[in-house]
């Protein structure tokens, strides 16, 4: 570490003296978390305030660029920068791709700045440097000291509320620039229309449509300041404006009580509070103003502290889930995963259950809470199920009729494929909604309507216009001179067909069931066991040559991956896999080639989202995500300890840094916490759970229904890597999966670790994962 001036060391010091302790009991689940995990690196996470899936992320942006060099700043923090631009109120959670940041507010004294000024260049505008040494954070609550501003800013959340607190200086004048324009992935026409109307001498409403990710998104606030304004000026610094049409009332900046255009800003004066502080409450809707005033309401109050202890108390409330005894870095990892898997899906609705569709219309919840920011194609894997063990019935079944409602209002009739603030973004590939729905009905959740829910889960799978299902429904396969990423493609819809299959079966629909059990098989179509790799078909039926297995790129055969990484996603009939490539053995070396292989640094450098490698093993992305659990399949479950021991070591940390790719709104973190606790769910809809090892010593989950289900792990020590024995409730378990009902009826799971494997555990057939086709 380089020396620092004693002044500045001088100035952490006292900083660090005067700054609240952080809310969060010593010992207590909240306490465990290290939000800057992932705010570093290309994890993607933000370190702001948020309430458990709740509609307001309050949270420093560091940079805003244009979208095409924006990756980095997905989630507008970037823990390596060094100066702060403001405070906006929607973010991200470790998405690869982006939108948000609005409404930026930023304090400030002294001489006012309308532009953001550049990170390089100190006071060329208003942004401000930090340091690391005067920041603060725990769940629900951040704090940082503005060094060019020398402002103290604090932030916690409700959840349709933003509230700031701002210390000035001593005899400083409190100042606030209101920003409309900033927005993270940006560019030059991206906002269409925005709005700031002065309500009284307290309160600011407002509105912007943007043309973002999710085109014509509307969204609404109302801001409330705990003092006057004594003098604003609002300004439209939109240039270039053909027609403006005649003068209304207000002359100058500061006249203005209402303005509207595409680039408007604020410079707000409060005088010298008192106390030098200033607090500002904001509330959201994705419906109107008048919902924004009205949400407003759901902080009547002006306690921060309160407010802030209200936050942390609900983040505690919510990872209690799971009690953790595990040594103090992984402890950490786990509940800071705990806590990333509970930022998404988000609340998007008013208190009095207005809220925006897909048609970008608005409707009325009736008997549910509407959320948005579904990252189907990434969690539909491990965070929905990981939901369905720790949220309450109700909260999942929020979940489900948020969807069926949305394909209610959707122009195509479909369920969301990437939605959020209510509209449809077709990002990524799948019907992915649809695992989602069935694993929740699997599992035995109430609260929906299955007959509707079926209904909108066969419409989405058969709506030929969407991503070459009218080629994959007549072929049995996508076609990759129709279609791009059509291999991709062909295999994720094999395995959404199949989780219909399951509901319907369930449901007594025998004649759905079969049709769709049917259509799971299609992956068959684009394996070829010449090569032993899934591969893109034309409508002629022969596979594309030239065919390179490691080839990897946008719009080709595979969907962010290669072969290496895609030709093992057929989790409902792993049985399937092991018979196309010759047998377990087969199967087994198979995967072995993926970790082992010796990989260029450049093979995979082109693809921003292939990453985490370990041979051709990408835990960076999705698809990967699985794979190591694969060998259980194969009688082998001693070599998924072996390789999730390298993963764990190597793909997570407790630093900013800490995570090996995009957290993928909660993804990555739930593949950690199910892994952690010794078991994941390959196949969703399966009601299993694969058995891989723990990294816990001990899990007590205190599940929705009331029950406890301990996990424990005697011997587990970084030399004991590998499974003995297994015992549930007492008894030895041959079998290396369990069964969702196992873990739902309370008990205790026994871990014997040892140094050596144990490679008779596990390798009968009959205890094995399930598979849609038998093990031969």
């Amino acid at each position: 570490m380089g020396k620092r001036p004693i002044a500045v060391l001088c100035t952490a010091l006292l900083y660090a003296a005067a700054s609240p302790v952080l809310a969060a009991p010593p010992g207590s689940p909240a306490a465990a978390v290290n939000v800057f995990i992932g705010t570093g690196g290309d994890g993607h996470t933000f370190p702001g305030a948020s309430r458990p899936f709740g509609m307001v992320q309050l949270s420093p942006d560091t940079q805003v660029r244009h979208f095409r060099q924006s990756y980095p700043w997905a989630a507008g923090y970037r823990y390596e920068d060094n100066s702060i631009l403001g405070f906006s109120h929607t973010h991200f959670s470790g998405s690869g791709h982006s939108d948000l940041g609005d409404i930026l507010l930023m304090p400030y004294s002294g001489e006012t700045k309308l532009e953001p000024g550049y990170p390089e260049r100190p006071f060329s505008g208003y942004r401000s440097r930090f340091s690391h040494a005067e920041e603060r954070a725990e769940p629900g609550y951040y704090a940082v000291r503005l060094q060019d501003h020398e402002v103290d800013v604090e932030l916690t959340a409700s959840e349709r509320v933003g509230l700031h607190r701002y210390r000035y200086a001593k005899g400083a004048t409190a100042k606030v620039i209101l920003d409309l324009r900033q927005s993270i992935y940006d560019y030059a026409s991206k906002n269409l229309w925005s709005s700031l109307r002065v309500r009284d001498s307290q309160t600011i409403t407002g509105m912007r449509i943007t043309r973002g990710w999710a085109p014509g998104r509307q969204v609404y606030f109302a801001m409330k300041f705990s003092q006057p304004i004594s003098s604003r000026s609002l300004l439209n610094r939109e240039e270039g404006v053909e027609y403006k049409g005649f003068a209304g009332p207000g002359k100058t900046p500061a006249d203005k009580v209402h303005l509207e255009g595409k680039a408007l800003v604020g410079a707000l004066e409060f005088g010298t509070p008192a106390d030098g502080t200033l607090l500002v409450k904001v509330a959201l809707s994705g419906v109107s103003e008048d919902g924004a005033l009205a949400n407003l309401e759901e902080m009547p109050g002006w306690d921060f502290d309160a407010e802030r202890q209200r936050a942390g108390a609900a983040w505690n409330d919510a990872l209690s889930a799971v009690a953790i005894d595990a040594p103090a870095d992984m402890r950490t990892m786990v509940y800071t995963s705990l806590y990333h898997a509970m930022l998404a899906p988000s609340l998007y609705m008013d208190r009095d259950g207005k809220y925006r569709g897909p048609d970008n219309q608005v409707h009325q919840a009736k008997g549910f809470r509407y959320h948005s920011t579904f990252s189907l194609w990434d969690t539909y894997r491990a965070l929905h199920p990981l939901l369905t063990l720790l949220q309450p019935e109700q909260r999942n079944a929020d979940f489900v009729n948020s969807l069926v409602a949305s394909r209610q209002h959707s122009p195509h009739g479909i369920l969301p494929v990437w939605s959020f603030h209510g509209l449809e973004t077709w990002c990524m590939i799948g019907y992915h909604a649809v695992p989602v729905i069935a694993d929740a009905y699997m599992k035995g959740i109430k609260g929906f309507n299955a007959e509707e829910a079926l209904a909108a889960m066969t419409a989405s799978a058969e709506y030929g216009p969407y991503g070459g299902l009218e080629h994959y429904m007549k072929l049995g396969y996508v076609p990759i001179d129709r279609e791009p990423e059509a291999a991709s493609k062909t295999v994720e819809y094999a395995f959404d067909d199949w989780t219909i299959a399951r509901m319907a079966e369930k449901m007594g629909k025998k004649d759905i069931a079969a049709r769709y059990y049917q259509r799971a098989q299609n992956y068959r179509n684009v394996f070829d066991t010449k090569t032993g790799f899934i591969r893109a078909r034309k409508t002629t039926g022969e596979f594309r040559e030239p065919f390179n297995p490691v080839q990897s790129n946008f719009g080709s055969d595979y969907t962010e991956g290669s072969a290496w990484q895609y030709s093992w996603y057929m989790p409902h009939d792993n049985a399937g896999l092991v018979s196309m490539l010759g047998g377990d053995a087969g199967l087994a070396d198979k995967i072995d080639q993926v970790f082992d292989a010796k990989v260029a640094d450049n093979v995979y450098a082109h693809m921003e989202d292939i990453s985490g490698l370990i041979g051709h093993y990408a835990h960076g992305n999705e698809p990967s995500h699985h794979v190591a659990y694969l060998y259980n399949y194969a009688g082998a479950p001693w070599k998924t300890q072996a390789r999730l021991g390298q993963i764990v070591a190597s793909q997570y940390h407790n630093k900013p840094d800490g995570l090996a790719g995009n957290d993928d709104l909660g993804q990555m973190s739930a593949w950690l916490a199910f892994t952690a606790l010794g078991f994941y769910p390959v196949a969703p809809g399966s009601n299993e759970y694969v058995i891989g090892r723990p990294f816990v010593d001990k899990a007590v989950l205190n599940l929705p229904n009331g029950k406890r289900f301990t996990i424990r792990a005697e011997g587990l020590s970084a030399a004991n890597g590998f499974v003995g024995s297994v015992a549930l409730n007492g008894k030895p378990l041959a079998r290396s999966f369990l069964r969702h009902e196992d873990i739902m009826a309370g008990g205790e799971l026994l871990f014997r670790m040892q140094a050596a494997p144990n490679k008779e555990w596990g390798r009968e057939r009959s205890a094995r994962p399930y598979s849609q086709t038998e093990y031969k």
